[in-house]
Protein backbone atom coordinates (compact mmCIF):
# COMPACT_ATOMS: atom_id res chain seq x y z
CA UNK A 1 0.00 0.00 0.00
CA UNK A 2 2.96 2.67 0.86
CA UNK A 3 4.97 1.47 -2.27
CA UNK A 4 1.37 2.05 -4.55
CA UNK A 5 1.31 5.25 -3.07
CA UNK A 6 4.73 6.40 -3.34
CA UNK A 7 4.84 5.38 -7.04
CA UNK A 8 1.23 7.34 -7.44
CA UNK A 9 2.83 10.63 -5.64
CA UNK A 10 5.97 10.46 -8.14
CA UNK A 11 3.68 9.96 -11.16
CA UNK A 12 1.50 12.90 -10.13
CA UNK A 13 4.83 15.02 -9.91
CA UNK A 14 6.07 14.05 -13.01
CA UNK A 15 2.61 14.98 -14.86
CA UNK A 16 2.27 18.01 -13.34
CA UNK A 17 5.89 19.24 -14.84
CA UNK A 18 4.88 17.89 -17.91
CA UNK A 19 1.25 19.41 -18.19
CA UNK A 20 3.19 22.50 -17.21
CA UNK A 21 6.05 22.52 -20.03
CA UNK A 22 3.36 21.15 -22.54
CA UNK A 23 1.49 24.12 -21.66
CA UNK A 24 4.51 26.58 -22.56
CA UNK A 25 3.74 28.96 -25.32
CA UNK A 26 5.82 27.58 -28.30
CA UNK A 27 5.92 31.18 -30.32
CA UNK A 28 4.11 29.79 -33.13
CA UNK A 29 3.43 32.45 -35.67
CA UNK A 30 -0.92 31.78 -36.52
CA UNK A 31 -1.95 31.63 -40.60
CA UNK A 32 -4.05 34.03 -39.82
CA UNK A 33 -4.72 37.45 -38.18
CA UNK A 34 -6.88 37.13 -34.72
CA UNK A 35 -10.55 38.78 -35.07
CA UNK A 36 -10.77 42.08 -33.06
CA UNK A 37 -12.05 40.84 -29.65
CA UNK A 38 -14.74 43.42 -29.78
CA UNK A 39 -16.08 42.08 -33.23
CA UNK A 40 -15.48 38.29 -32.00
CA UNK A 41 -17.58 38.82 -28.82
CA UNK A 42 -20.68 40.79 -30.54
CA UNK A 43 -20.68 37.94 -32.97
CA UNK A 44 -20.71 34.71 -30.44
CA UNK A 45 -23.86 33.32 -29.23
CA UNK A 46 -24.64 31.01 -26.55
CA UNK A 47 -23.89 27.32 -27.73
CA UNK A 48 -20.86 28.39 -30.19
CA UNK A 49 -17.76 26.19 -30.23
CA UNK A 50 -14.94 28.21 -30.72
CA UNK A 51 -11.96 27.06 -32.61
CA UNK A 52 -8.53 28.43 -31.17
CA UNK A 53 -4.88 27.98 -33.01
CA UNK A 54 -3.25 27.82 -29.94
CA UNK A 55 0.67 28.98 -29.53
CA UNK A 56 1.52 26.00 -27.15
CA UNK A 57 3.84 23.20 -27.40
CA UNK A 58 0.99 20.98 -27.01
CA UNK A 59 -1.06 22.95 -29.59
CA UNK A 60 1.95 22.32 -32.26
CA UNK A 61 1.55 18.42 -30.98
CA UNK A 62 -2.79 18.58 -31.81
CA UNK A 63 -1.88 20.54 -35.07
CA UNK A 64 0.48 18.21 -36.36
CA UNK A 65 -1.80 14.85 -35.41
CA UNK A 66 -4.92 16.25 -36.74
CA UNK A 67 -3.46 17.69 -39.67
CA UNK A 68 -5.13 21.05 -39.15
CA UNK A 69 -5.04 24.62 -38.10
CA UNK A 70 -6.85 24.45 -34.98
CA UNK A 71 -5.17 23.10 -31.22
CA UNK A 72 -8.17 24.23 -29.31
CA UNK A 73 -11.75 24.47 -28.93
CA UNK A 74 -13.81 25.96 -25.95
CA UNK A 75 -17.90 26.27 -26.03
CA UNK A 76 -19.30 29.66 -25.01
CA UNK A 77 -21.69 29.56 -22.59
CA UNK A 78 -22.69 33.34 -22.42
CA UNK A 79 -22.86 35.15 -18.99
CA UNK A 80 -21.41 33.07 -16.43
CA UNK A 81 -17.95 34.33 -15.79
CA UNK A 82 -16.82 35.37 -12.40
CA UNK A 83 -16.61 38.96 -11.58
CA UNK A 84 -19.78 38.79 -13.92
CA UNK A 85 -17.87 38.36 -17.34
CA UNK A 86 -20.41 38.75 -19.97
CA UNK A 87 -18.39 36.62 -22.19
CA UNK A 88 -17.39 33.04 -20.89
CA UNK A 89 -15.83 29.65 -22.26
CA UNK A 90 -16.00 26.45 -20.95
CA UNK A 91 -12.61 24.57 -21.94
CA UNK A 92 -10.52 21.73 -20.98
CA UNK A 93 -6.87 22.43 -19.83
CA UNK A 94 -4.29 19.99 -18.66
CA UNK A 95 -3.06 21.94 -16.24
CA UNK A 96 -6.26 23.19 -14.57
CA UNK A 97 -8.74 21.09 -15.46
CA UNK A 98 -11.97 21.92 -16.99
CA UNK A 99 -12.70 25.92 -16.01
CA UNK A 100 -14.73 28.69 -16.92
CA UNK A 101 -12.44 31.65 -19.46
CA UNK A 102 -12.85 34.62 -20.31
CA UNK A 103 -12.60 36.13 -23.67
CA UNK A 104 -9.69 37.29 -23.00
CA UNK A 105 -7.99 34.24 -22.80
CA UNK A 106 -7.94 33.93 -26.75
CA UNK A 107 -6.53 37.15 -27.13
CA UNK A 108 -4.06 37.42 -29.72
CA UNK A 109 -4.83 33.89 -31.28
CA UNK A 110 -6.49 32.69 -34.84
CA UNK A 111 -10.13 31.60 -33.94
CA UNK A 112 -13.11 30.19 -35.96
CA UNK A 113 -16.26 30.27 -34.55
CA UNK A 114 -18.49 27.32 -35.47
CA UNK A 115 -22.26 27.66 -34.69
CA UNK A 116 -24.72 24.83 -34.28
CA UNK A 117 -27.54 24.86 -37.05
CA UNK A 118 -31.13 24.66 -36.09
CA UNK A 119 -30.13 23.58 -31.87
CA UNK A 120 -33.57 24.19 -30.12
CA UNK A 121 -33.43 26.52 -26.89
CA UNK A 122 -34.15 23.85 -24.55
CA UNK A 123 -31.05 21.60 -25.89
CA UNK A 124 -28.91 24.72 -26.19
CA UNK A 125 -29.90 24.76 -22.43
CA UNK A 126 -28.95 21.26 -22.05
CA UNK A 127 -25.51 21.49 -23.65
CA UNK A 128 -24.09 24.83 -21.86
CA UNK A 129 -26.06 22.79 -18.16
CA UNK A 130 -23.55 19.43 -19.48
CA UNK A 131 -20.54 21.48 -19.57
CA UNK A 132 -20.54 23.67 -16.33
CA UNK A 133 -21.62 20.42 -14.67
CA UNK A 134 -18.20 19.40 -15.01
CA UNK A 135 -16.33 22.72 -13.79
CA UNK A 136 -13.94 21.96 -11.36
CA UNK A 137 -12.77 18.37 -12.58
CA UNK A 138 -9.04 18.01 -13.27
CA UNK A 139 -6.83 15.77 -15.61
CA UNK A 140 -5.61 12.85 -14.00
CA UNK A 141 -1.58 14.12 -14.12
CA UNK A 142 -0.76 10.42 -12.53
CA UNK A 143 -1.56 8.93 -15.74
CA UNK A 144 1.84 10.10 -17.27
CA UNK A 145 1.13 7.90 -20.52
CA UNK A 146 -1.33 10.60 -21.76
CA UNK A 147 0.62 12.97 -21.89
CA UNK A 148 4.17 11.79 -23.15
CA UNK A 149 2.26 11.85 -26.24
CA UNK A 150 2.69 15.26 -26.69
CA UNK A 151 6.44 15.29 -25.94
CA UNK A 152 7.04 14.59 -29.55
CA UNK A 153 5.50 17.20 -31.78
CA UNK A 154 5.74 15.86 -34.99
CA UNK A 155 5.77 11.66 -34.21
CA UNK A 156 6.30 9.81 -36.97
CA UNK A 157 3.09 8.14 -37.36
CA UNK A 158 1.22 7.13 -39.98
CA UNK A 159 -1.52 9.45 -40.97
CA UNK A 160 -4.35 7.06 -40.04
CA UNK A 161 -2.94 6.13 -36.49
CA UNK A 162 -3.07 9.87 -35.53
CA UNK A 163 -6.21 10.44 -34.37
CA UNK A 164 -6.44 7.13 -32.39
CA UNK A 165 -3.04 8.38 -30.91
CA UNK A 166 -5.47 11.15 -29.68
CA UNK A 167 -7.65 9.09 -27.80
CA UNK A 168 -5.08 7.19 -25.31
CA UNK A 169 -6.02 6.65 -22.33
CA UNK A 170 -9.21 6.24 -20.63
CA UNK A 171 -11.20 8.61 -22.36
CA UNK A 172 -12.40 10.65 -19.79
CA UNK A 173 -13.12 14.19 -21.07
CA UNK A 174 -10.62 15.38 -18.55
CA UNK A 175 -7.68 13.04 -19.95
CA UNK A 176 -8.21 13.23 -23.39
CA UNK A 177 -8.10 17.00 -25.59
CA UNK A 178 -10.96 19.96 -25.22
CA UNK A 179 -12.66 18.62 -28.26
CA UNK A 180 -13.57 15.41 -26.02
CA UNK A 181 -15.52 17.39 -23.51
CA UNK A 182 -16.77 19.90 -26.18
CA UNK A 183 -18.55 16.60 -28.22
CA UNK A 184 -20.10 14.93 -24.78
CA UNK A 185 -22.17 18.81 -24.29
CA UNK A 186 -23.60 17.80 -27.99
CA UNK A 187 -23.91 14.33 -27.95
CA UNK A 188 -25.72 14.94 -24.73
CA UNK A 189 -28.79 16.09 -26.35
CA UNK A 190 -27.83 13.77 -29.80
CA UNK A 191 -26.62 16.68 -31.82
CA UNK A 192 -24.63 15.66 -34.91
CA UNK A 193 -20.81 16.48 -35.17
CA UNK A 194 -19.59 13.74 -37.37
CA UNK A 195 -21.60 10.72 -36.98
CA UNK A 196 -20.36 7.46 -38.78
CA UNK A 197 -22.95 6.67 -41.62
CA UNK A 198 -24.08 3.50 -42.30
CA UNK A 199 -26.25 2.56 -45.31
CA UNK A 200 -29.42 0.17 -44.90
CA UNK A 201 -31.92 -1.00 -47.42
CA UNK A 202 -35.25 0.13 -47.24
CA UNK A 203 -36.50 -1.76 -50.19
CA UNK A 204 -40.78 -0.47 -50.58
CA UNK A 205 -43.44 -2.29 -52.97
CA UNK A 206 -42.86 1.43 -54.68
CA UNK A 207 -39.21 1.45 -54.26
CA UNK A 208 -37.27 -1.39 -54.36
CA UNK A 209 -33.51 0.12 -54.90
CA UNK A 210 -33.96 2.63 -51.85
CA UNK A 211 -31.83 2.87 -48.90
CA UNK A 212 -31.45 4.99 -46.10
CA UNK A 213 -28.51 6.35 -44.00
CA UNK A 214 -28.45 5.51 -40.16
CA UNK A 215 -26.43 7.37 -37.88
CA UNK A 216 -24.14 5.58 -35.47
CA UNK A 217 -22.36 7.72 -32.65
CA UNK A 218 -18.69 8.42 -32.59
CA UNK A 219 -17.51 7.65 -29.52
CA UNK A 220 -16.39 11.22 -27.86
CA UNK A 221 -12.76 10.50 -27.50
CA UNK A 222 -12.20 10.25 -31.13
CA UNK A 223 -13.17 14.09 -31.65
CA UNK A 224 -10.47 17.03 -32.65
CA UNK A 225 -10.61 20.50 -32.77
CA UNK A 226 -10.80 20.53 -36.68
CA UNK A 227 -14.11 17.43 -36.72
CA UNK A 228 -16.42 21.36 -35.67
CA UNK A 229 -14.84 23.05 -38.94
CA UNK A 230 -15.65 20.08 -41.44
CA UNK A 231 -19.20 19.27 -40.02
CA UNK A 232 -21.91 19.20 -42.17
CA UNK A 233 -24.19 20.38 -39.35
CA UNK A 234 -22.00 23.61 -37.61
CA UNK A 235 -22.21 26.89 -39.53
CA UNK A 236 -18.73 28.25 -39.92
CA UNK A 237 -19.30 32.32 -39.09
CA UNK A 238 -16.92 35.22 -39.63
CA UNK A 239 -17.02 37.89 -37.14
CA UNK A 240 -15.70 40.31 -39.88
CA UNK A 241 -18.14 39.18 -42.23
CA UNK A 242 -20.99 39.19 -40.07
CA UNK A 243 -21.02 42.83 -39.50
CA UNK A 244 -21.15 44.23 -42.64
CA UNK A 245 -17.64 44.07 -44.90
CA UNK A 246 -16.68 46.08 -47.24
CA UNK A 247 -13.66 46.05 -49.35
CA UNK A 248 -13.56 49.36 -50.93
CA UNK A 249 -13.47 50.70 -47.00
CA UNK A 250 -10.18 48.96 -46.36
CA UNK A 251 -6.60 51.49 -46.93
CA UNK A 252 -3.88 49.68 -48.93
CA UNK A 253 -0.20 50.86 -48.67
CA UNK A 254 0.60 52.45 -52.13
CA UNK A 255 3.23 50.48 -54.40
CA UNK A 256 6.67 52.70 -54.28
CA UNK A 257 7.82 52.01 -57.99
CA UNK A 258 11.52 51.14 -58.65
Amino acid sequence: MWFRSTRSAIAAAIGRRLGRWLSRTAHVHGTSPPPPQGLLAATLRVGDVLLVEGQTRVSVAIKYLTQSTWSHAALYVGNCGKDGSPHCFVEADIVAGIRLVGIEEFAGLHCRICRPVGLTETDRERVVAFALARVGQHYDLRNVIDLLRYLIPTPPVPQRWRRRMLALGSGDPTRAICSTLVAQCFQAVRYPILPVVKIKAAARDDCPDCVEEILRVRHHSLFVPRDFDVSPYFQVVKPTLEHGFNYRLLHWADEVSG
